[in-house]
């Protein structure tokens, strides 16, 4: 069976505004909750996925009411024609932010049961950072009963030569634009193009196979390894006629060429929260390098940290320090930020904070990293800044 297929996608009908409609990825500003409020105000009760997701900053908060809230919605938006079906196909989507005038990218469904999160695997799919396996029952709950998926996944595939995704663009013209609108909050505008001859794309992507290594998850890998987890759930009850076409063996993500010249990988920046005075000295007594690292803290100011110039092993220094010091200081969290001024204004805001800025790994280098070394420490980069991040728009059945 083939690695990638073309989902059956939904997306709003005509009518629908989708510049209230689309909304970013769930994890984006969990510590800047008024970035939410704003997002709230101005959807308010028209349709979006807004009212389909569960936002990370309310996690904690009402969980249960919440994910019965979000079932019932996408009942109702299924029940009272809010989607039309775009069929079985794949979407080019052509994105431009405040940062990068073109961002291309290609919706498809790949197949789970090629991909694996574990830190050392021969999967055809692979993780690019640690799966943290305790985040992973939390959004099982949310997924386990909903009857459709929203993605937010970015996968990433090594077409050095620029010949697929690139080449469907320069084509673009000869394809149905299906929608074409200026997204909400500075996200930006996007544009997508329904593709409907898909089979030899989809034998163009899979024979850039290397090392037995097709594609790697650039951003969402926990929400796919939790799309994993319901259907390794779901399979067990299945024969195998039915496990081939369960829309569930399925998860429908975002393909982008690692080398697209608009794909800018960022530094995911740390903040911990309510750390003593030993946080910042035990922190210190690690600086063993050159690299240009900074603390940020409104009660210290800003403060040089020298770390390995290897970016990841400077990451993990910084990560197995931080993860040791919430073990033995259960007061203290962690959140990861995106963007240098987002962190100094949250150190701001919290004076018993430390901001913690880390090196950009380069982009060009990550395939052969996961292919010999396996995944990166948690939280290593960012596919562009926050504003950037994949927003919700198209849908799909999983029931």
């Amino acid at each position: 069976m083939t690695v990638i297929k073309p989902p059956k996608i939904l997306i709003p009908r005509s009518g629908i505004d989708l510049h209230k409609w689309a909304i970013i990825a769930c994890d984006q500003y969990t510590s800047e909750p008024e970035y939410w409020y704003s997002l709230s105000d101005l959807v308010g009760n028209s349709p979006s996925t807004l009212h389909m997701i569960f936002p990370e900053v309310y996690l904690g908060k009402n969980d249960d009411n919440r994910i019965l809230s979000i079932n019932t919605t996408m009942n109702n938006y299924i029940n009272n024609g809010i989607f039309q079906e775009v069929g079985e196909c794949f979407i080019l989507v052509d994105r431009s932010t405040s940062y990068q005038k073109k961002r291309l990218g290609l919706i498809v469904s790949i197949d789970l049961d090629q991909y694996e999160y574990s830190e050392h695997t021969d999967a055809l799919i692979r993780a690019t950072e640690r799966t943290v396996v305790s985040r992973i029952p939390p959004r099982v709950k949310i997924r386990q009963d909903a009857i459709i998926e929203i993605p937010h996944v970015l996968v990433l595939v090594d077409d050095r030569d620029l010949k697929i995704i690139e080449n469907l663009y320069d084509k673009k013209d000869t394809f149905k634009k299906i929608y074409d609108f200026e997204l909400n909050m500075n996200g930006g505008h996007l544009s997508g193009y329904k593709i409907d001859e898909t089979h030899q794309i989809i034998k163009d992507l899979e024979s850039l196979t290397k090392n037995n290594l097709l594609f790697i998850v650039g951003d969402g890998n926990h929400s796919l390894a939790t799309a994993k987890a319901c259907w390794d759930a779901i399979k067990i009850g299945l024969n195998k006629e039915q496990r081939e076409i369960h829309p569930s063996r399925y998860a429908m993500i975002e393909l982008m060429n690692i080398h697209d010249k608009g794909l800018q990988f960022e530094p995911i920046h740390r903040i911990v929260f309510n750390v003593k005075s030993d946080f910042l000295s035990g922190l210190t007594e690690l600086a063993t390098g050159n690299s240009k690292c900074i603390t940020y803290s409104s009660k210290v100011g800003e403060k040089s940290l020298p770390l390995s110039e290897n970016a990841p092993e400077a990451i993990r220094v910084v990560q197995d320090y931080i993860d040791l010091y919430i073990q033995q200081n259960p007061e203290a969290s962690v959140d990861y930020v995106h963007g240098l001024e987002s962190l100094k204004n949250i150190c701001h805001k919290h004076p018993d904070a430390i901001g913690i800025t880390l090196p950009p790994i380069d982009k060009k280098d990550i395939f052969d990293y996961v292919s010999m070394h396996g995944v990166l420490p948690r939280k290593s980069f960012s596919m562009g800044e926050a504003s950037e991040k994949r927003y919700y728009l198209e849908c799909r059945k999983i029931k």
